[in-house]
C-alpha cells in the first residue's frame, strides 16, 4: 500500500500544481482585465482546494507510513543531522501543510468577496504565496534537501 500511494502522491502533485497555476492565471488576469467571476473561475478556484485537500489526505497517509519519518522520530537526535531526514521527517510537512492551509484559506475568503476583482486579487495573493511554498517543498531531482524523481513508477 505505501509504495502505492507513493506514486499516486508522485502524481496528484502534478495535478495540484497545473490546478494551481492555472487558477493563478485566471485569477491574474480576471484581475488585470476586470473580468467578472465566472462560474469556470469559481469551479477552478473550488476544484484547486479539493485537489490540494486529496494529495494532503495521501500525503498524511504516507507520513505516517513511511519508515524514512519513523527512523526519524525513533533516531530523533542523529537525525537532525542528516538533512534529508530532517526534510522528510519535519520540513515537508510543515510546508506543505502550511501551503495547503493558505490555499484553503484562499479560496474560502475569495468565495465570500463581496465584487469580483476582490475575489481575483483573493485568489491571487493566497494561491501564489501556497504555491511558492509548495515549490520549496517539492523534493525536486535538483533540490538541495533531498532530491526524488519528478514521476514515480509503480
Amino acid at each position: 500500500m505505501y509504495s502505492t500511494l507513493l506514486v499516486f502522491h508522485s502524481l496528484i502533485r502534478w495535478l495540484v500544481v497545473a490546478f494551481l497555476l492555472y487558477s493563478i492565471y485566471r485569477a491574474f488576469v480576471g484581475y488585470l482585465n476586470d473580468k467578472p467571476f465566472s462560474k469556470t473561475d469559481n469551479a477552478f478556484r473550488h476544484w484547486t482546494a479539493t485537489v490540494a485537500h486529496i494529495q494532503l489526505m495521501i500525503g498524511i497517509i504516507l507520513y505516517t507510513q513511511s519508515p524514512i519519518v519513523k527512523y526519524f522520530w525513533k533516531e530523533k537526535e542523529s537525525s537532525f543531522q542528516n538533512l534529508e531526514l530532517t526534510f522528510y521527517g519535519l520540513i515537508h510537512i510543515i510546508l506543505m501543510l502550511t501551503a495547503i492551509v493558505l490555499v484553503t484559506i484562499g479560496s474560502a475568503k475569495a468565495k465570500r468577496q463581496q465584487t469580483d476583482k476582490k475575489k481575483f486579487k483573493t485568489m491571487l495573493v493566497w494561491f501564489t504565496i501556497g504555491l511558492i511554498l509548495i515549490f520549496v517543498a517539492i523534493p525536486w531531482p535538483f533540490s538541495p534537501l533531498s532530491g526524488r524523481p519528478n514521476f514515480r513508477i509503480f
